[in-house]
């Protein structure tokens, strides 16, 4: 079988081939089908292996006594070949992984073969393929949990016995110090408790993680953000209890545990931080200081972990196993969500890449999982759903000469088109409205009469066949956009079509067999808020990103009329379907790609949504599209976390740059006039046309922003994230 393993000495990373563990009586051995990266405890000692001796030495010095403490006892030449044989030697990495039972040990009698179990054990649930665990360091995995969630169990009960010491009390308030992924843990499980929590860390990204899976704030260390947060949810007393679950050298994280708690409050230590405490500041406020040892009660007893023997549940009441089966159940009721957390996952074989990658901070992660798909989809675990992101595939058509006027012809004109579209194409210089085509006559000739429509008709086929049109545009209901965009296409012209292009994967594939077919790639759909003016300045402001980016996009959309043709979900598709589009675009556009997963999840009735996008660089995008908000507050906001910097955008009337502590307003700290950026893409569309030049964005753009706006229909009938495959 496979193993990941370390050389302390060398830092040299392997996937060893090693023997199949035994199955000993009391255990029962396992098949990993997910195994959890701990990116903090897991990093460290792989960071440790890499420094040179002294720098090992500087790291441990628990370790260098004891090496001082045998030189004095054997000798220094038998304790160096000691030392140096244990440090040239393979060592193990991992502690937390989900599997399927594949023998039953003798004495066994609560699980069987071919059951799912969650695993801890820094010397029992490694990243390997099989691992022997013993009967304390397992729980079976409850109903319809996925795998990769329950990988997380050990972690887990890591948090969990960190807020048991905190004793923590409904109503009460909580600042945790650390937000990795402990501390995320951490922030779920108070927060599910009905504790208050206050965040601090200094990477933006993980505040806003925090604050989307619980907190009610999260800041920087340094800032005033934490301290107003606290005085503000504590009436100025001061927080019940701190959490310290940070890591690294700096005394900072105790001292402001001490500022910030309460007079007799409660600070657990749980990660591993410099604990040089000021003694007058937890002396005047009588602090209790409390430590958190891993998963719970039973760790480090070999006569519990390796032998079986439970503590009484009347004494003890959760043990390390039993903190283990209630973060599972935990888990399977949703009262805990681990999915944000995940930041990557990777095939067992890459593990060293992976390694690396963290290592190097090419990968910044908060949770990262080795899947080994043989075992994930033996466990229960599907291939991840997949929506196909299809290939473009034109042949170089011939130069188009320019073109003035611009001649452009309508498909459509209900209440968008001539309110938002017509009024500016009426009035722009070099552009010549020919044909008005509707169902009715009457609607066509009120758009000839008001916007001096040349033509106007009911006979699409007429319009397609004059070759004097330029550009078609599809402004109709959504199910007819995909079937009129291929006819124009195929006809030679250029077409502008408002979102949705395609409500279905088979319409998406119809129209760019079109495009194959005709060569005619000059399509452009109506994604106009990348265009909008202040959008572009406050992303010029901005600047250019060098590490990946977290953006939240909050569309208060609002409850539609009763009797809007947009409720017809049957043959329009779904709300989101719709109009989902213009916000992945605008995301995708900011962080300057096409997204590679999709993870959606909805309240009862699909009513309100929850839009997770991945981007190849470690980016994400939160979309929560709401129809249940107060109508008085603003339809978008959006903020872009990276770098240091954030880009804040108040429904295209105001925007600011965040810069340290600088705080830039775009143009200027009046509101402007909304514009959401149909004027510039209206322009950028006509002279493209006028010029023969490039479409203003990339058909492969638009193929992909379609692809993840389908995939959100299917990641909400399948529950699981849908990864975007693109066709090679």
């Amino acid at each position: 079988m496979k193993q990941v393993v370390q050389n302390y000495k060398s830092g040299e990373l392997a996937v060893l081939d090693v023997p199949v563990p035994g199955c000993k009586p009391g255990g029962v051995l396992v098949r990993s089908a997910y195994s959890l990266i701990s990116t903090g405890t897991e990093l460290m000692k792989v960071s440790e292996a890499g420094m040179s001796m002294l720098g090992k030495a500087r790291s441990r010095p628990d370790q260098v006594a004891k090496v001082m403490q045998s030189v004095a006892t054997n000798g220094l030449p038998a304790t160096y070949r000691k030392v140096m044989g244990k440090l040239d030697s393979y060592t193990p990495l991992g502690y937390s992984l989900c599997g399927v039972v594949e023998e039953v040990g003798a004495g066994i009698d609560d699980v069987k073969v071919g059951d799912l179990v969650a695993c801890a054990g820094n010397e029992h649930a490694l990243h390997a393929e099989l691992n022997w665990v013993p009967k304390n360091l397992y729980s079976p995995v409850p109903d319809g949990l996925a795998p990769r969630h329950a990988a997380f169990g050990t972690v887990g009960s890591i948090a969990l016995q960190g807020v048991r010491q905190g004793e923590s009390r409904l109503g009460e308030v909580a600042l945790v110090i650390g937000l990795g992924l402990i501390g995320q843990l951490v922030v779920q499980l108070l927060a599910a408790s009905g504790v208050r929590v206050v965040g601090v860390d200094p990477d933006p990204e993980r505040c806003e993680l925090a604050e989307r899976v619980g907190a009610a704030a999260c800041g920087d260390p340094a800032s005033a953000t934490v301290e107003t947060a606290v005085a503000e949810l504590t009436g100025g007393h001061g927080v019940d209890q701190v959490y310290l679950a940070a890591g690294g050298g700096s005394n900072q994280p105790v001292e402001l545990a001490a500022r910030l708690c309460r007079d007799r409050g409660r600070v657990v230590d749980i990660g591993k931080c410099r604990l040089d405490l000021p003694w007058n500041a937890y002396y005047e406020k009588e602090l209790d200081v409390r430590f958190s040892r891993s998963y719970g009660p039973g760790r480090y007893d070999p006569e519990y972990e390796l032998e079986g023997r439970d503590y009484p549940i009347g004494y003890v009441r959760w043990t390390e196993r039993r903190n283990l089966a209630c973060f599972l159940d935990l888990l399977a009721r949703g009262s805990v969500d681990v999915e944000p957390l995940v930041s990557h996952v990777a095939d067992f074989d890459d593990a060293v890449e992976t390694y690396q990658r963290l290592k190097d901070g090419e990968l910044k992660a908060v949770a990262v999982l080795f899947r080994y798909p043989e075992l994930a989809r033996e466990a229960g675990e599907a291939e991840a759903p997949a929506v196909a992101v299809p290939a473009v595939k034109v042949k170089p058509g011939p130069a188009r000469a320019a073109r003035t006027p611009v001649r452009l012809a309508f498909v459509g004109a209900g209440n968008y088109a001539t309110s938002m579209l017509l009024p500016q194409l009426a009035q722009r210089e070099g552009v010549e409205l020919s044909t008005v085509v509707t169902t009715t006559a009457l609607s066509a000739a009120n758009a000839q009469r008001k916007f001096g429509f040349a033509g106007a008709t009911t006979d699409l086929d007429a319009v397609l066949g004059d070759k004097s049109v330029d550009a078609v545009f599809v402004v109709t209901r959504h199910s007819s956009h995909a079937e009129l965009t291929r006819r124009a296409l195929l006809a030679g012209k250029s077409v502008f079509v408002e979102k949705p292009l395609a409500l279905t994967e088979d319409e998406l594939a119809g129209v760019l067999a079109a495009v194959e077919e005709s060569g005619n790639d000059r399509l452009q759909v109506g994604f106009n808020r990348r265009f909008a003016p202040l959008l572009q300045e406050a992303r010029q402001r901005f600047g250019a990103r060098t590490g990946p980016a977290s953006l939240r996009y909050l569309v208060n959309a609002g409850r539609l009329a009763h009797g809007s043709w947009y409720l017809q979900q049957g043959t329009e598709g779904s709300r989101f379907a719709g109009e989902g589009g213009h916000f992945i675009d605008t995301a995708s556009s900011l962080l300057e790609a096409d997204p590679v997963s999709v993870y959606a999840v909805a309240t009862s009735g699909n009513e309100d949504l929850q839009v997770v996008l991945r981007y190849p660089d470690g980016s994400t995008a939160t979309i929560s599209y709401v129809t249940t908000g107060a109508p008085g507050f603003p339809k978008e906001t959006l903020d872009l976390v990276a770098d240091g910097k954030v880009l804040r955008l108040d429904d295209f009337v105001r925007a600011a740059v965040y810069d340290g502590r600088r705080k830039r307003w775009v143009g200027s700290r009046l509101p402007k006039a909304r514009d959401k950026g149909q004027n510039a893409e209206l322009a950028a569309f006509i002279k493209a046309v006028r010029t023969g030049g490039p479409m203003p964005v990339p058909l492969e753009s638009l193929v992909a922003t379609t692809a993840a706006t389908l995939a959100v229909q299917a990641g909400l009938a399948g529950g699981a994230p849908v990864t975007l495959a693109r066709a090679r």
